[in-house]
């Protein structure tokens, strides 16, 4: 049993062992993602934005909108707090036991759910595309039946993925992060090779993708077995509805599941609505969606997963000064990094797309849709990383109340967006209208993030360090240096169109690289070093403290 500890200032070596596991999850991600963009590539050449492409992409967002219930959402903020604790707190016996518990009982209950979505699958596409029956311009009864029969396979995706999700969680509890981070690039490898080699030789080639993902799933699990055999928490799954650990998490997910569902309803919400306009609308929307999470996964992901288990280690010793101390390194991180992806993504959205996915049956009028609808998304880039980070500070704390509370105002803020926003665009017949419905999606994750950063200065568990309001100054002068610079020198839309592939591929890497140099070159100049990522104690402000130095 572990004692409660004074409360101190973390070692100068924590920032650095942190920067190194997020960095480890990041380059993990960092593959998964640069795979995940070949097997989009992959999917604009053979498919495009076609009717089978929307229906597919519905079918597999559905189990994805459930696992997040089930492995990154509820159940993994609810998990990771209490397994820390019994592994801080408990024998290693204990700890094996609440693990077998666990998986039995998730499983079991995965399963039915499993079984009842199969089941039901016209209901869920009903619901998720309901346009492509209330409204015949958008969509048409062979597009309905095509995405039920595809949900029937991706649909068992969830049982498979969300226990692989457990594996990863403790997995990341022992700060072994790399396998958990490593595992999602299985998912593309398995695509990839259905949609260049399998489906095209099939006359319904969009099924063949989704038993694809169906394998994927199988797969994955598979790889978590060995590493959960080397922390010698490779147990037999057994029943536990009783145990106290897994009733504490279930307590625990009951109002976390609400709090993911916030998130997911909007993206059932924005489908619905998308499904209702043109042809094509999901598909431009999921391929902006996918280069929009390429930098939230490799860094935002990478960096809430490392700090959750730490986070609840610092909770569950009492050291609260640590507590804070590591958000607020969390934040300053967040900041040096996603506002230049940000700005970059809203600047590069057409040469980015143009070099990714034109070509073959992806024309460069879905060039020009799924451009707008990237450069909505760039706007929450930093709300959404924002939020990624903000939220462990409830989890960890085991409270997850609150975030419901404040995800159900988003959800609200969002909803109401989208109705001012993409109704009034498609009633006017100019082209874009799904842009909007990025645009809100936006437009709430900022006011999400915002109210979670309010939540945490309240309960005074985040206490700022020095030198706020100047590394912000810093930060946004260097992001207006690169975007200038990147606006001057980057060739136009019409000439990335007519380039190659290679020299479209050498004129962003160009882009890229010469916009991190500019990035960091004014970054130094104004006086941002590598300090500013050390971890430090929080300001601790008396009535006597004034003065300079104190932003």
């Amino acid at each position: 049993m572990s004692q409660d500890k004074p409360d101190q200032a973390p070692p100068p070596s924590r920032s650095s062992g942190l920067l190194r596991s997020t960095a480890v999850v990041g380059a993990m991600t960092l593959l998964s993602r640069v795979l995940g963009l070949a097997r989009d590539m992959v999917f604009s050449r053979f498919f495009g934005a076609d009717a089978a492409m929307d229906a597919f992409f519905v079918a597999f967002k559905i189990p994805n909108i459930f696992r997040r219930f089930f492995a990154e959402g509820a159940f993994s903020q609810s998990f990771v707090p209490v397994f820390a604790e019994y592994d801080e707190t408990r024998d290693p016996q204990e700890v094996r036991e609440l693990a077998a518990r666990v998986a039995g009982t998730l499983g079991l209950i995965l399963f039915l759910f499993t079984l009842l979505g199969v089941i039901g699958a016209p209901i869920l596409i009903s619901i998720a595309g309901a346009g492509w029956i209330l409204n015949p311009e958008a969509g048409s009864a062979e597009k309905y039946e095509l995405a039920v029969d595809m949900l029937r396979f991706t649909f068992p995706y969830l049982l498979f993925v969300s226990l692989t999700a457990l594996a990863g969680a403790i997995l990341n509890t022992y700060k072994r992060f790399a396998m958990a981070a490593f595992v999602p690039a299985v998912l593309n490898v398995v695509l990839i090779i259905f949609a260049a080699f399998i489906a095209p030789e099939y006359p319904r080639p969009g099924l063949v993708l989704a038993v694809g993902v169906f394998v994927a799933g199988i797969v994955q699990l598979l790889c978590m077995l060995p590493a959960l055999a080397r922390v010698k928490i490779l147990v037999r799954p057994r029943w536990g509805w009783s145990h106290p650990g897994v009733r504490r998490i279930v307590r625990l997910m009951v109002p976390a599941i609400f709090g993911s569902s916030v998130a997911q309803i909007n993206i059932l919400f924005d489908t619905l609505l998308a499904s209702f306009l043109v042809t094509g609308s999901i598909s431009w929307l999921y391929y902006s969606d996918r280069l929009m999470e390429f930098p939230l996964g490799v860094f935002g992901i990478a960096l809430a997963t490392v700090i959750l288990p730490n986070l609840s280690r610092e909770y569950a010793a009492r050291t609260m000064e640590g507590f804070s101390a590591m958000l607020d390194w969390a934040l300053r991180l967040v900041i040096l990094i996603a506002a230049p992806a940000a700005v970059g993504l809203f600047v590069l959205a057409g040469p980015a797309l143009t070099t990714i996915f034109y070509g073959g049956r992806f024309t460069g009028d879905d060039v020009a849709m799924a451009t707008i609808s990237l450069m909505a998304y760039s706007f929450g880039l930093l709300g959404f990383t924002l939020v990624k980070v903000l939220a462990p500070g409830y989890f960890a704390r085991q409270d997850t109340k609150t975030p419901v509370r404040i995800g159900l105002i988003a959800l609200a803020t969002n909803m109401a967006l989208n109705i001012a926003i993409v109704i009034p665009w498609y009633q006017s017949g100019a082209a874009g209208a799904h842009a909007g419905l990025a645009l809100a999606t936006s437009l709430s994750a900022l006011l999400n993030a915002v109210l979670l950063y309010r939540g945490l200065r309240k309960d005074n568990v985040l206490k700022l360090s020095h030198g706020w309001g100047r590394f912000v100054l810093r930060v946004a002068l260097a992001c207006a240096v690169m975007a200038m610079l990147l606006n001057y020198f980057v060739p136009e839309q019409a000439l990335w169109l007519e380039a190659g592939l290679w020299q479209s591929c050498l004129w962003l890497i160009m882009a890229i690289v010469g916009g991190v140099i500019a990035y960091i070159a004014t970054l130094f100049a104004t006086g941002v070093r590598p300090a500013e990522l050390s971890m430090k104690p929080p300001v601790l402000k008396t009535p006597a403290d004034s003065g300079p130095g104190t932003d």
